[in-house]
């Protein structure tokens, strides 16, 4: 062998298929009915249930975290898919609502689970779940796992400014995860992910992390005990929307991208078994629908009756009461679609397990 013929490296043996093997949910105990939010805000039942078809959400006590509902959701959906932690070759957290910029919530999750491998969390709002799911299949694909762990996990409840009419009213707390593994025949289609940065400020946060330590730093050094807890209570961060604009990019845009996933994943909307669109509002839900031509047999994730706009994790929480509410569909396809802050988006079509 000469210098200028380097050994051939080796490379894992790459997987004909991967599927969907398991699903789990955390829901959290406490139940958030429309009456209570109106105590916060100027509206009414009424309005909720008619403009974006909420009548409950759960929000997490404060004793319990993003970690903690991660793993509850975690442990199902493993055991759902017949296997032990061990057997999981990485962890994949999607959430914005993880209190630590680091470590990641994934590698606490893989901890607990006594899981020895890789683990990293992604921000991508509430396409972040089927993010999750299209790395996942890229890394069983690859070779370079065997089982993926993936957990869309969201505690809301603590960015939100309860007074805050544009988006507090819509958010719930949840987990909803899902085992990816090796299939002899492919149950996960080609992942479409894309993004729309200059619409960036249309879901955000109203400041940053910086903006309050500078603004209480200020506050300390002055002595001033109104300043200081004046910017404690207004400069956390708190997430705000521009609903309109939001609403007509989710209805109009996203349509485009869900059609994408079923021509990409060689299928026509007839055969499809369930659409699981982002449980942003009923009336996205409905129109996307609408727009799809989807066939009266075609089962409607519906989950933000129950649960509310619960960001990575209502994709899967949706999923798994489905298929609990209806049992016959495993096996059949499902359509999946997330899309929030950013503007990001995602989406394929799984077999459900």
């Amino acid at each position: 062998m000469t210098a200028s013929q380097p050994p051939a490296l080796t490379q894992p043996a790459p997987v004909a298929g991967t599927a969907l093997l398991g699903l789990g949910a955390h829901r959290p105990d406490v139940i958030v009915d429309n009456e209570q939010v109106c105590r916060w805000i100027d509206s009414s039942d009424e309005w909720i249930r008619k403009r974006t078809g909420i009548v409950t959400r759960h929000r997490a006590p404060a004793e319990v975290s993003v970690v903690d509902m991660a793993e509850g959701a975690a442990r199902e959906a493993i055991d759902d898919a017949g296997l032990a932690p061990e057997q999981i070759g990485a962890v994949i957290i999607a959430t914005v609502t993880h209190p630590f910029q680091t470590p990641s919530a994934a590698a606490a999750v893989a901890g607990r689970l006594g899981i020895a491998a890789p683990a990293f969390d992604i921000s991508a709002a509430c396409a972040g779940y089927c993010y999750g799911i299209g790395q996942a299949d890229a890394l069983v694909r690859s070779g370079l796992a065997e089982h993926v762990l993936v957990v869309g996990v969201e505690k809301l409840s603590d960015f939100i400014d309860k007074h805050d009419r544009s988006i507090s009213f819509l958010l719930g707390d949840g987990a909803g995860a899902a085992v990816v593994g090796p299939s002899e025949a492919p149950g996960i289609s080609s992942s479409i992910l894309g993004s729309e940065g200059d619409k960036w400020e249309t879901v955000s946060m109203d400041s940053s992390l910086l903006r309050l330590r500078d603004t209480l730093a200020e506050a300390q050094a002055s002595g001033d005990a109104a300043a200081l807890l004046d910017a404690e209570s207004r400069l956390w961060p708190t997430l705000r929307q521009e609903g309109q604009t939001v609403f007509r990019w989710a209805v109009w845009e996203m349509a485009k991208v869900a059609q994408r996933a079923v021509d990409a994943a060689g299928i026509q909307p007839e055969d499809l078994t369930a659409f699981v669109p982002h449980q942003a509002n009923i009336r996205i839900i409905d129109e996307l629908a609408k727009q799809l031509k989807l066939p009266e047999h075609v089962l409607i994730g519906r989950d933000i009756v129950e649960a509310g706009n619960t960001s990575a994790a209502s994709v899967p929480l949706a999923l798994h009461r489905l298929r609990a509410e209806n049992p016959q569909i495993s096996g059949g396809l499902a359509l999946q679609i997330g899309f929030g802050a950013g503007l990001v988006y995602g989406a394929q079509v799984v077999r459900i397990p």
